[in-house]
């Protein structure tokens, strides 16, 4: 990048909350998914700490009048901050108040219909502006207990290439079909330019076995393409076809990240993130611990 050029920081993130969660129904019939619980936090709030720790100071809810949950969640709560002040529960309060630090500023945009990722990112458009932001699916839960976060490695890596970026995971090539793929050079070794990418291909059709997740950099020009392009897959504005236009014009990087994905979109992830995040947890790890021995104990000699 020539010196005198503008070096963009990442401020903003979207996060697509609209979805209806009907996998998990009957809990999301009135809960919406991303308030359910990954031990004593709600997956959206792990989403949004990941995001502040990154650097971004403006957060940019894409969700719909059934998400009501979220937009409380991160208001204040008068009522329980004077109880909890009454009662003397330090801890409680101050645990209440910084759910959502000073210094953030938080903006709710209403998904008028549930037509894509791709739409929903489209709705924020006017709420980002000209400027880069990032795009986190709270669904995808991704740990990295012992280093920086996802979204971080990838805000380290945008300083220097200034242009779009996705995460990337080696995926089981069987489940192609459940993901964007996208095509590398030989040379790729954790981070590099995408050459292609396919949304939800046939196994044989795939590119690679790195299959796209919920962590994205994009520049402010993939809403041109976002308005261009034709429904794709399921009637829907995929944002994958969006990125595929646009690195037609530009190089878009993948960055295969340093941690653990859950997907928490499906009860078997969900379970292992509870189980994890459980067994690391300061007030009863030790103790879970030796719940889950006793647990497989049980199973192996019943």
């Amino acid at each position: 990048m020539n010196t005198k050029e503008q070096a963009f920081k990442v401020r903003k993130a979207v996060f697509p909350v609209a979805g209806i969660g009907t996998r998990f129904l009957p809990a999301t019939k009135a809960t919406p998914k991303e308030m359910l619980p990954v031990v004593d936090k709600p997956l959206i709030q792990y989403a949004v700490e990941e995001a502040i720790k990154a650097g971004i100071r403006e957060l940019i809810f894409v969700t719909s009048s059934a998400k009501r949950a979220i937009e409380d969640h991160f208001d204040s709560h008068f009522e329980l901050e004077t109880k909890l002040k009454k009662q003397g529960k330090e801890e409680l309060l101050q645990i209440v108040r910084n759910v959502l630090p000073e210094g953030i500023s938080c903006a709710y945009i209403r998904q008028s219909e549930a037509l894509g990722l791709g739409h929903a990112i489209l709705c924020a458009k006017y709420a980002v502006g000209q400027e880069p932001f990032a795009v986190l699916l709270a669904d995808d839960l991704i740990s990295n207990f012992d280093n920086i976060s996802c979204l971080e490695q990838m805000v380290q890596q945008f300083s220097k290439v200034q242009t779009s970026i996705v995460a990337v995971e080696k995926i089981n090539p069987v489940e192609c079909s459940k993901y964007g793929v996208v095509g590398i050079d030989k040379s790729f070794s954790e981070f590099g330019k995408i050459n292609k990418i396919i949304e939800k291909p046939r196994q044989k059709e795939a590119p690679s076995n790195l299959g796209v997740v919920g962590r994205y950099i994009l520049m402010p020009d993939i809403f041109t393409q976002l308005e261009k392009i034709k429904p794709g897959a399921n009637g829907e504005i995929q944002l994958t076809d969006a990125i595929a236009v646009l690195l037609e014009q530009k190089p878009v990087y993948a960055l295969e990240f340093l941690g653990k994905r859950y997907d928490c979109g499906s009860k078997l992830g969900y379970l292992e993130a509870i189980v994890s995040y459980g067994l690391r947890h300061p007030e009863f790890a030790t103790e879970f611990k030796s719940y889950l021995h006793a647990v497989l104990n049980e199973a192996v000699n019943p």
